[in-house]
């Protein structure tokens, strides 16, 4: 018989105290649904975010990043001016907060902070987060005699606070549950290219691009085609006087003609970079748009029972919980998915383990999952590094939590006009973001394209 794990937890009392970290869309989430539990469950939550404001990934910043700021400050954020989505905001939202339906599908960075920030003004957030406190360090404590056994008891968080000058403050509290909402877009992945420290030019991965004005002139080379390295190559095109994509997989449809496109990079000889078939060319510039680690330096994987791994943190289960310590949720490490309903799905999933209303397997049944569903996508071909990477596979992993925990499944209609935004986007990655995507119901929507001449599509 499965054990009901989520027991563990309920150590001060009737009622469960909860700390979320990190105030971007998935912590703003997971707040708003703390709030909203049943009363008599949880104690009013506390948000440690180490920046000023909300938003996450979202907040723009302009100014170039100093020596030293990371190991004070919030993560830089990796948003670039000109950046929209890639995804219509009829798919982006939360199922229980729409965007304003006037605005485009594709938005621009800042409707999606301003709809963040009317998120947590309509659900009253703001009064639990603590801007400017920097989680240091979150430890298991020992389960308390006769509420629970094993690893599974609550948690200690240490935060800092820095202030004007040399005013600082560290404070250590006690809760019941951790929710990690700090996300994977703060540390960029390097990948081992042979030469690559010869390079003489200006060497820059994608968070750190901001414009493309001081690129003007120059020649470009950008390493990878996924939505960044795509991205700046449409900006970019307008103002380089060269642009080379290197990349694996089929050709990119739909970028301008001045943009080539090559294989992976072989090696980098000084100012040359050479590809895998051979060719090469002189740069100015390489970027890097090879994306990011996961980084979790206030985790203490070993006592967790966890490894750190080319993925991320493992094994966990539901890619969400240590089978160890079932009330450490680590919300929002899977990619190419539909985010904000994905966070929605992890946060409802959570917040039932631990009401107790979804009982887990034991914590070695748990493991033993997590490492068979690894080993399948080994099997299948997939590189490791890529493990976390959803995409069709988001659908049913969003089905097993909602059927497991069971709260209500994402509707169809979701992934209907999230594979139609994919199929436009294959066919024409300069033009599929003309098309506005229109709702007319909860099951129908139809497809409205601008003077881009295509063809109206109802569904």
């Amino acid at each position: 018989m499965a054990t009901p794990e989520a027991a563990r937890t309920r150590r001060h009392g009737p009622l469960l105290r909860v700390a979320v970290v990190g105030a971007g869309a998935a912590g703003l989430c997971a707040l708003r649904h703390l709030l909203a539990s049943a009363p008599g469950t949880f104690a009013p939550p506390t948000l440690f975010e180490a920046g000023a404001g909300v938003g996450g990934t979202w907040l723009y910043q302009e100014e170039e990043e100093e020596e030293g700021e990371r190991e004070r400050k919030a993560p830089r954020s990796s948003m670039y001016r000109d950046l929209r989505t890639n995804l219509p905001k009829e798919v982006m939202a939360f199922p229980d907060a729409p965007f304003e339906p006037q605005l485009p599908s594709f938005l621009h960075h800042s409707a999606v902070l301003g709809y963040l920030r009317g998120y947590a003004e309509t659900f009253g957030l703001l009064g639990h987060i603590r801007f400017q406190w920097r989680v240091d360090d979150i430890q298991p404590t020992a389960a308390v005699a006769g509420e629970g056994s094993g690893p599974g008891g609550g948690w200690e968080v240490t935060a800092s606070w820095q202030g004007p000058g040399s005013e600082q403050k560290t404070l250590t509290e006690q809760f019941d549950a951790i929710m990690v909402c700090t996300g994977h877009y703060s540390v960029p992945f390097v990948p081992p290219i042979a030469g690559l420290d010869s390079f003489q030019g200006r060497l820059l991965h994608s968070h750190s691009f901001r414009r493309p004005e001081p690129f003007a002139g120059l020649s470009v080379v950008l390493v990878g085609g996924g939505a960044s390295g795509v991205d700046l190559a449409l900006l970019l095109s307008a103002v380089a006087a060269r642009v080379v994509l290197s990349h694996r997989g089929p050709l990119v449809r739909g970028l301008p003609s001045s943009v080539a496109q090559v294989p992976s990079v072989s090696r980098v000889d000084g100012g040359t970079v050479a590809f895998e078939d051979g060719s090469d060319v002189w740069a100015d510039v390489l970027i890097l748009c090879t994306g990011y680690r996961p980084h979790f330096p206030f985790l203490p994987l070993d006592r967790l029972g966890l490894q750190d791994t080319d993925h991320g943190p493992s094994p966990l289960y539901r890619h969400l919980l240590p089978p160890r310590h079932p009330s450490l949720f680590l919300i929002g490490l899977c990619q190419q998915i539909c985010p904000f309903p994905h966070f929605h799905c992890q946060v409802l999933f959570a917040l039932a383990v631990l009401t107790g209303r979804c009982p887990l397997p034991s914590a070695a049944e748990m493991e033993a999952n997590a490492w068979a569903e690894l080993d399948r996508h080994l099997k299948a071909g997939g590189q490791p590094r890529h493990f976390l990477r959803l995409n069709d596979r988001q659908w049913s992993y969003a089905e097993d939590l909602a059927r497991q925990a069971g709260f209500p499944p994402l509707p169809p209609i979701t992934r209907e006009i999230w594979e139609a935004a994919r199929e436009n986007r294959a066919r024409d990655v300069g033009a599929y973001r003309n098309g506005n995507y229109h709702l007319l119901g909860p099951d129908a929507w139809e497809l409205v394209w601008d003077a881009s001449g295509q063809d109206r599509a109802d569904k």
